[in-house]
């Protein structure tokens, strides 16, 4: 008890001298991961009005939040195990992406294909690294393939990628599918964090 009480103090002084989440709460934003996709969207010009994007593992919201704030006359599909609070112009989905009912209730909304999947989704950490990185890496492989059956064919994919045993078959299996692919890690990306997150664009003819 005396170490999870220790490990709690340490995040919540890590959380009260992080710059993001300050500037969160001043900007209106649910979490602090809204500035790693605002990084992503300046670096690569991503997201414009009347777009369709699909945010999987949409929990609290931020990553929803700020696109709602560039598409007005689009289609926002919000996705997630947990309840989302309501965010202005999107649609929110409770439940596992990976399952056929869900992903039909995705298609269902999105009536036309989407020209943006994104996911900041991550697995409910164990602390033994490799296994947390195994984990989130096959979620990034199923959103992926999820991506390539609903996607525009000029259409973007981002998603949080770990650096570990699987970073290379992520990195080799997005390559199949896309013409571009790129990993950028965002300043806004804790220092102590072994996460990166992988920007591909431009479905292949042959898939």
């Amino acid at each position: 008890m005396i170490k999870k009480n220790k490990i709690s103090k340490n995040w919540l002084n890590k959380q009260r001298k992080d710059t993001y989440v300050r500037q969160s709460k001043v900007d209106g934003y649910r979490a602090r991961s809204a500035y790693k996709l605002i990084e992503i969207n300046d670096k690569f010009k991503i997201f414009k009005n009347q777009m369709h994007v699909v945010d999987i593992g949409a929990a609290p919201g931020s990553w929803s939040q700020y696109v709602s704030r560039i598409i007005k006359n689009g289609k926002i599909i919000s996705i997630d195990l947990k309840e989302i609070e309501s965010i202005g112009n999107t649609i929110q989905i409770k439940g596992d992406f990976t399952e056929d009912l869900v992903q039909n209730q995705i298609k269902d909304k999105l009536e036309n294909n989407a020209d943006v999947v994104m996911s900041d989704m991550a697995v409910n950490t164990t602390g033994i690294k490799d296994i947390d990185s195994i984990q989130t890496g096959e979620l990034c492989k199923a959103a992926m393939l999820f991506a390539k059956d609903i996607m525009t064919k000029k259409g973007f994919f981002i998603s949080k990628i770990f650096m570990g045993s699987t970073f290379n078959e992520i990195v080799a299996l997005a390559k199949k599918i896309f013409r571009e692919v790129k990993v950028f890690k965002p300043k806004s990306s804790r220092k102590d964090s072994k996460e990166s997150f992988i920007i591909c664009r431009n479905l292949r003819s042959s898939l």
